[in-house]
C-alpha cells in the first residue's frame, strides 16, 4: 500500500496563549478566538475534524463525533518565529532563541552591507512591512536605496521597488546579507520584499517574496525521509525555510489559493512519502496586518478545500493540519507573531477517529508520527509519536475463528511469558498501551506492519533462498492445502476471502498431477 502524508501548516493559526506567553509579550492572545465569531468564518469541515474539541479551545461548537484524532501542541523551542516553529515540526527543538535586533542592526554591519551592494540603506529599525513602504518607499526610489528593516522576529528584510531593482538583483543582495549574517548576527531568515507602485499611497508588496533561511543545526525529518528513499515534496515556502535540505521536489506558490490548488493536484499524483505544505497568507496578509476579516475569510477558503480534498483521500493517506506559531489579528500591542499553542488534526482511513490526544509538549510530535507511519527511524529527532491507528482488517470476512494447533499454542504462550518478563524488567518504561497485542517489541511498542515485509528478503538472502514476496507464502499454503485434498471452501475460510472465486483464481495453483487428471478427463469425453 502506497503511504502518503499531507502535512499542511496554516501559517500562524494559533489556538490560544501558551503558559509562557507573557514572557514574550503575548498574554491573552488567541488567533482562533479572534476569528471564530467573525461573519467571514464558516468552517464546518474543520469542526467535523474536531478543531473545536481540542483541549483548551473555547471558540466554536464542538462535534459529538470528530472525524480526526486531535491534540493541542505546545512549542518547546524558545521562540515564536517561522524558522524555529518549522524546525520543531520537523523534529529539531531550538533551546536558544535566534538573535533579534530591537534597536536595528549594528552600524558597522549596515556600512559593510552598503559597500557590498553599492546601495544606500534606509530605515534599519523594527517596522511594519506595509508601513515601512509608506514611510520610506518614495525616498528609496529617489535615492535608489534599499529599505532594510526587522521585527520582533529573527529577520533581516530588504525591500526594493521592482522597477528600479530587478527581482533577481534583489535576491542577490539578500544572498549577500545571508552570507554576512552568521554567528551572533545569524538571524533565522533574510527576506526579499519586492514592491511596486509610484507613491506612498500606491505602494504594494508583490508575490515575489523570497526567504533565505539558516540551515537547520542538524538533520530534520526531511533529511531522514529523503535518506530512506521517500519523496519529500515542499509546497510554498517550505523549501526556503529548510534551505532546501531534505527536499526532493519543490513547488513555489504565490499564496494560499495557489498553494491549495497545488495540494489538490498532488492528491492525484503517485508518490510515497511527504507533501509538506505551508499556506503563508494567514500570517503574511492577515496576521501581521491585523486583518480579522481577511484571516477569517482565508480560514473559510481552506475549509472549502477540505470539502473537496477529504473524499479523495486514498487508503494509505494521512492528512495532518497544524501551525507553526500564532499571529493574533486582534492583538494591537504589536504586529508580530504571538506565542500560542497550535492545533494538530490527523485523519485518514487508518486513523482512529475521535481520539483526544490532549496537550502534547513539542511540535516534534508531528515528525515522530510521520516517520513512524512511513517506517523510517526517527530516534535522532525530538518529540514522541502519537500515531493512532484503527484496529481493523481489510474486510468483514477477515474477522474469523481458526483452530489453534498445539505448536502454535505453545509458541504464543512462550511469547506471552517473554512479554511479561520484559514488562517486569522495564518497569515504568514499558509501554502498557498494547498489552492485548502479540506483536510488540521488548519495550511494549507495536511492531510496525511493514516489519515482516522489510525483513523477509534479508532472511531469504541469508539462507540462499529464491527471492519471493512474503505475501507469496499464502499462495504456497493454499496450493499445498488443495493438493492434499482440502476443500476449496475450507481454504477460502482459512484465508479469509469474502468470495470463493478469489481463492480459486488467485491463490490456488494446481500441481502437475491435477493438471494431468484434468487433461485425461477431457480426453475421455472426446
Amino acid at each position: 500500500m502506497e503511504k502518503r502524508v499531507f502535512l499542511i501548516v496554516l501559517d500562524s493559526f494559533g489556538i490560544g496563549a501558551e503558559p509562557d506567553a507573557a514572557a514574550f509579550g503575548d498574554a491573552g492572545t488567541n488567533t482562533l478566538g479572534a476569528i471564530a465569531n467573525h461573519p467571514n468564518f464558516n468552517c464546518p469541515n474543520l469542526r467535523k475534524l474536531g478543531l473545536f474539541n481540542i483541549d483548551g479551545v473555547t471558540a466554536g461548537e464542538k462535534t459529538d463525533a470528530p472525524a480526526a484524532a486531535f491534540a493541542r501542541l505546545q512549542e518547546q523551542s524558545m521562540g515564536k518565529d517561522t524558522t524555529i516553529g518549522h524546525w520543531e515540526i520537523a523534529g529539531v527543538v531550538s533551546p536558544e532563541p535566534l538573535p533579534t535586533f530591537p534597536e536595528g542592526f549594528p552600524e558597522e554591519l549596515i556600512r559593510e552591507y552598503e559597500q557590498k551592494t553599492g546601495h544606500k540603506v534606509l530605515c534599519n529599525k523594527p517596522y511594519s512591512g506595509t508601513q515601512v513602504l509608506k514611510d520610506y518607499g518614495e525616498q528609496a526610489m529617489r535615492e535608489n536605496a534599499l529599505i532594510v528593516y526587522t521585527s520582533a522576529d529573527s529577520v533581516f528584510q530588504v525591500a526594493a521597488n521592482e522597477e528600479l531593482v530587478p527581482v533577481q538583483e534583489l535576491y542577490r543582495y539578500c544572498e549577500i546579507a545571508r552570507e554576512m549574517l552568521k554567528g551572533k548576527y545569524g538571524v533565522g531568515r533574510v527576506i526579499a520584499r519586492p514592491f511596486l507602485g509610484n507613491s506612498a499611497d500606491t505602494f504594494y508588496r508583490t508575490t515575489n517574496r523570497h526567504d533565505l533561511s539558516l540551515k537547520p543545526p542538524r538533520k530534520t525529518m526531511l533529511d531522514l525521509l529523503k535518506d530512506a528513499g521517500r519523496d519529500v515534496i515542499a509546497v510554498g515556502k517550505i523549501f526556503d525555510i529548510f534551505d532546501g535540505e531534505g527536499v526532493t521536489e519543490k513547488i513555489k506558490t504565490t499564496g494560499n489559493t495557489n498553494g491549495i490548488a497545488f495540494t489538490k493536484a498532488l492528491q492525484t499524483c503517485d508518490f510515497e512519502g511527504l507533501a509538506f505544505v505551508n499556506l503563508v497568507d494567514f500570517d503574511m496578509l492577515y496576521g501581521h496586518r491585523r486583518d480579522v476579516a481577511g484571516y477569517a475569510a482565508a480560514a473559510t477558503e481552506f475549509d472549502r478545500f477540505l470539502a473537496d480534498f477529504l473524499p479523495g483521500m486514498r487508503e494509505g493517506d494521512l492528512l495532518m493540519i497544524t501551525a507553526d506559531h500564532g499571529c493574533d489579528p486582534s492583538y494591537t500591542k504589536t504586529t508580530d507573531h504571538t506565542r500560542e499553542y497550535v492545533p494538530y488534526l490527523v485523519c485518514g482511513k487508518g486513523v482512529k477517529a475521535g481520539t483526544d490526544l490532549g496537550t502534547k509538549l513539542c511540535f516534534g510530535t508531528i515528525a515522530q508520527t510521520i516517520c513512524e507511519y512511513l517506517e523510517v527511524d526517527a530516534s535522532t529527532l525530538d518529540g514522541k509519536s502519537v500515531i493512532i491507528e484503527k484496529d481493523r482488517t481489510k474486510t468483514k470476512s477477515s474477522y474469523r475463528t481458526l483452530p489453534l494447533v498445539k505448536p502454535f499454542e505453545d509458541a504464543l504462550l512462550r511469547k506471552k511469558a517473554e512479554q511479561a518478563e520484559n514488562r517486569r524488567l522495564c518497569g515504568k518504561c514499558y509501554d502498557k498501551s498494547h498489552l492485548d497485542y502479540i506483536n510488540v517489541n521488548e519495550m511494549g511498542k507495536l511492531i510496525t506492519p511493514g516489519f515482516l515485509t522489510q525483513h523477509f528478503p534479508l532472511v531469504l538472502e541469508r539462507n540462499g533462498m529464491k527471492k519471493i514476496r512474503f505475501h507469496d507464502l499464502r499462495h504456497s499454503c493454499a496450493s499445498l492445502l488443495y493438493s492434499n485434498g482440502v476443500a476449496l471452501k475450507d481454504i477460502q475460510e482459512w484465508l479469509g476471502h469474502s468470495d470463493i472465486s478469489t481463492t480459486s483464481n488467485i491463490y490456488t495453483h494446481l500441481d502437475y498431477s491435477s493438471k494431468v487428471a484434468s487433461a485425461n478427463a477431457i480426453l475421455s469425453l472426446l
